[in-house]
């Protein structure tokens, strides 16, 4: 299968904006200045860059080169001797001696990431033994087989759909968050910001990714999972925007009210691995140490280029917002800072936050039983200070903007049962 022309959303940050965000960067600048003694508001003239300086907001590395698939099929010698052949997971009879034993494939359903030179070039692939290829893919039973399993927005498929990851650290499954999206620039397929889906027919994102970008020329890609791979047994799908709608009382400097709606030409067919996230109700406050933030990082597994990038994810504590005020005080943004009412916090635990996040992609946090799965979007993400370090990261506070996405919605004629748990 040909390469995607999906660029990667290579991002060094906290859970920061996403790629192409040079705008961004020019406003967090104005708003936090640059340079200045810790303990004392930054200057806002000094000519050196508080990106450099912090490592962490909003600063764009260069992506890893991208492999090209091989051309004739990948043959490999199992450690018996035996010649197998480099296929897609889902094309492998997994019945005995079907697949390589030495960690490619540990029984059907477990892949392994780490790097082995004897390993498949794709992370995708296994290494099936002659006679054992099929021609047409697996069926492959649900992960979670229980009948009572809830439907509706908001359904985590823990640990993925297909297969399990094994050798990882924080990179979700395959259909894990099936809200999380991405979005991108058509007249360049560059990557814009992350997402999430309310609606068959609605993201919701942060107003800075795209403010200054028109509308038909943005693309939703949903379903997502390895960017440089078209090998998922479920395929993505795309949507063009119709239309962007903004918050009116977004503040440029402060970045306060910084959220917004993209309505798609044609909706999303959900399934398994695309669906939307439940939303919280007016004035909602999560206290859970166990959110997760979701998209795509600068990360690539093993050696350099070897494997592309596949969706990060890290669980993350709620903040609360006196704590990050005075968290975020003790930082080059000095004693006088204060943060907007705007934002909700996360994070904050030495080693532990994510630096590749999407600027726009959601902060989710559990709800109800915790046998559910069933998970509400309490942020979105915003900027943050540095990486892995104790400063927690900043979110809008999607509960306070309940009623105005509501009324967004009714007035495009949608219902809103969609984001509503069941």
């Amino acid at each position: 299968m040909p390469i995607r022309s999906l660029r990667a959303c290579l991002l060094v940050l906290l859970v920061g904006s996403g790629c192409c965000q040079d705008s961004l960067n020019d406003r967090v600048q104005s708003v936090f200045g640059t340079g200045g003694t810790p303990g004392r508001p930054a200057s806002p003239g000094n000519a050196t860059s508080t990106l450099s300086q912090t490592g962490g907001f909003g600063e764009i590395v260069t992506p890893e080169p991208i492999v090209e698939p091989t051309q004739t099929p990948q043959i490999l010698t199992t450690d018996s001797g035996e010649q197998c052949k480099c296929v897609p997971y889902y094309l492998c009879d997994p019945t005995t001696k079907s697949t390589r034993t030495d960690g490619q494939l540990d029984g059907f359903g477990i892949i392994d990431i780490r790097f082995d030179p004897r390993t498949c070039q794709d992370v995708l692939d296994v290494c099936c033994l002659e006679g054992k290829e099929r021609e047409k893919p697996i069926v492959v039973p649900p992960v979670t087989t229980q009948p009572d399993r809830p439907r509706g927005c908001g359904i985590r498929n823990v640990g993925g759909l297909d297969f399990t990851l094994s050798g990882n650290t924080n990179e979700a499954g395959f259909g894990e968050f099936p809200w999380t999206v991405a979005l991108i620039r058509i007249r360049d397929d560059s990557c814009l910001c992350g997402g999430s889906l309310i609606h068959p027919r609605v993201v919701l994102t942060g107003n800075h990714c795209v403010r200054q970008i028109p509308a038909n020329d943005i693309k939703v890609r949903a379903g997502e999972w390895d960017t440089q791979t078209t090998k998922e047994r479920l395929p993505y799908q795309e949507r063009n925007v119709m239309q962007a709608i903004t918050h009116p009382s977004y503040n440029v400097r402060t970045l306060a009210n910084n959220i917004a709606l993209l309505v798609l030409t044609t909706p999303f067919t959900l399934m398994d691995h695309i669906n939307p996230i439940c939303l919280p109700q007016q004035n909602f406050q999560s206290t859970s140490d166990s959110c997760f933030a979701s998209g795509w990082g600068k990360d690539v597994f093993g050696k350099a280029g070897k494997y592309s990038v596949i969706m990060k994810r890290v669980q993350l504590p709620m903040v609360p917002f006196r704590q990050c005020e005075a968290a975020l005080q003790k930082t080059r943004l000095g004693p006088s800072f204060r943060l907007d009412s705007t934002f909700v916090c996360a994070g904050g635990i030495p080693g532990i936050d994510t630096c590749t996040g999407d600027g726009g992609a959601p902060l989710v946090c559990p709800i109800g039983a915790s046998t559910s799965n069933r998970y509400v979007q309490t942020g979105i993400v915003s900027w943050g200070i540095g990486c892995k370090e104790d400063h927690p990261a900043v979110y809008t506070h999607v509960a306070l903007f309940r009623n105005w996405i509501d009324m967004q919605m009714n007035s495009l004629g949608l219902d809103t049962s969609s984001y509503t748990p069941q």
